[in-house]
């Protein structure tokens, strides 16, 4: 209970981040002043500062030691991140968020951001055909829709000129800029002359920061498709590949077939087919010493199963899972992918899921998907350009999340100093603007606002998995359901109408046959009980 109050309070104190560069700081004059503290529409201010909403605040790095993987300094515009560009950006006070803190914190919602919120992530195979189709539209819309408030820069910093006098940031849609994140975070150092790079650096991979940095990046993700759909209710859901035998999501209904002319490619009747592709070129950015930019670079290509086998025999099970989870350090030795009974290093896929030992040359958990869907996703610089990225990863932080509440690990038990640059605890995570460190991520989803179904106590999961795709499906055709019932309402009257209409003629038409056989009104029943008995059957 004490590590969770005190990662609350820790909380409260940051801002929640954005991705990339803001607008307003993307120019000549944000270089020249290193200044990001873009105003608050709500009050004028800079960072709202008049509504109490945040502050303009000088940024503090941390000055911890780092690993013997990158022996550079001073050459990569991700050093000390974000000091190449920005030294001064907005810290939110509260619940507020954004990069003028004009948003809420993830988890919080409302114009003051009082109200707390808990969504929940759900297994897409359990989802109703509304609700994925609603994800698939979702997915479509972010890939063409150009991201209102972010840009990409298209160059190093000092490319733009020592004050700025040659900004290069360009527009990307919504989607893309989050494919583009993964690149810049994971991409080679350019150390000067055509394909002269550093290669053993990554400031989201191989080390401490995998699991925190990727929660962060989905918050986000989620974050954005909120704003430009209006849907604040939408989360990303979950793949549960535990045991899967092939990949159960590739059908042309969910996240696209495979093509029958090619299987490299998606089948046409997916909207995925039509996609292009971004930053999946590694080797020629490196040649040419330039960073990805929105140009297409072709069409999303996948073929899951058509993979060396060599390197990942099968996907995890859910034994594979059960052991990384009991793994009780989250880290070990250097830190890196050699690490051996490292819950981290286990999860990302370079150790056994058996023994927990590095298997150099062989990918595991985490990484076993990536090399499974043999292509876009396999590169690790452009793997979100595939869209099952975001179901593969939401899985994966719902194991993180389990490891969390299994072992309730001290702030203490994530690196402090020494991890591959970038790990550290008080290191930025690159390249999200405003700021987050990488321990204050190392908590629990429930202090962020979310909660995964199966996680859930049996009684709420089946809520989540059953009874709210059946209410998502009423909702969906409410309409129908109501005219159906009205045009049934009017049916049924007119029927009743009828009958009664029938029954009054029948019953005259009786009463005409008894006048003429009496002659005059006979009792209902004789006097004799056959009699009776036969004259009653007879008129009923």
């Amino acid at each position: 209970m004490k590590n969770l109050l005190e990662s609350v309070v820790l909380f409260h104190l940051m801002g929640v981040c954005s991705s990339q560069f803001p607008r307003p700081c993307a120019n000549s004059e944000g270089l020249r002043t290193k200044e990001c503290c873009p105003v608050w529409e709500g009050d004028g201010s800079a960072c709202g500062a008049l509504s109490g909403r945040g502050f303009c605040t000088e940024v503090l790095v941390s000055d911890e030691p780092n690993g013997p993987q990158y022996p550079h300094t001073g050459i990569d515009d991700r050093e000390r991140w974000p000091l190449a560009f920005f030294n001064r950006t907005c810290r939110c006070a509260g619940n507020y968020g954004g990069f003028n803190c004009g948003e809420c914190r993830f988890g919080y919602w409302g114009g003051n951001c009082a109200q707390y919120r808990e969504s929940v992530r759900r297994n897409i195979m359990t989802m109703s055909t509304a609700e994925q189709q609603k994800f698939i539209s979702y997915l479509n819309l972010a890939k063409n829709t150009i991201s209102p408030d972010y840009v990409i820069s298209t160059a190093t910093r000092a490319e733009m000129g020592e004050n700025g006098e040659n900004p290069m940031f360009s527009d990307i849609n919504t989607y893309d800029l989050f494919v583009w994140i993964h690149y810049y975070v994971s991409r080679d150092t350019f150390l000067g002359g055509p394909g002269n790079v550093w290669r053993d650096i990554d400031f989201a991979h191989e080390s401490a920061a995998f699991l925190p940095w990727h929660r962060v990046f989905l918050l986000h993700w989620e974050n954005e498709i909120r704003k430009i759909t209006g849907d604040f209710n939408f989360t990303i859901p979950y793949w549960d590949w535990r045991n899967a035998q092939s990949c159960e999501v590739c059908t042309d209904a969910l996240m696209g077939g495979r093509n029958s002319l090619n299987p490299n490619l998606i089948s046409p009747a997916s909207v995925f087919s039509s996609w292009k592709v971004i930053c999946s070129q590694p080797e020629e950015y490196n040649n040419r010493e330039v960073l990805c930019n929105t140009t297409g670079e072709g069409p999303l290509l996948r073929n899951p199963g058509n993979h060396d086998r060599n390197r990942v025999p099968r996907l995890p099970t859910t034994a594979d899972v059960d052991f990384a989870v009991g793994l009780p350090e989250y880290e070990t030795g250097n830190m890196d992918r050699f690490a051996n009974m490292s819950f981290r290093n286990v999860l990302e896929g370079f150790a056994s899921p058996e023994t927990g030992q590095a298997v150099p040359g062989q990918s595991t958990m985490h990484n076993s998907l990536h090399v499974f869907m043999n292509g876009s996703m396999s590169n690790v610089q452009g793997s979100a350009n595939d869209p099952i990225f975001l179901l593969h990863h939401a899985f994966i932080d719902s194991i993180f999340e389990r490891w969390l509440r299994t072992h309730q690990p001290l702030r203490s038990s994530y690196p402090q100093a020494n991890a591959p640059i970038g790990h550290n605890d008080g290191y930025y995570m690159i390249p999200f603007l405003p700021l987050y460190r990488n321990g204050d991520y190392f908590l629990s989803n429930k202090v962020l606002g979310y909660e995964y179904a199966y996680l859930l106590d049996p009684g709420q999961r089946f809520v989540q998995e059953f009874v709210t795709p059946y209410l998502e499906q009423a909702k969906e055709i409410w309409q129908w359901l109501l005219g159906a019932g009205i045009l049934g309402a009017l049916i049924a009257s007119i029927f009743a109408v009828l009958v009664v209409f029938a029954r009054r003629r029948w019953k005259r038409s009786q009463r005409r046959k008894r006048a003429s056989s009496y002659g005059e009104r006979q009792p209902l029943l004789q006097s004799s009980s056959e009699e009776g008995s036969s004259s009653y059957q007879t008129t009923l």
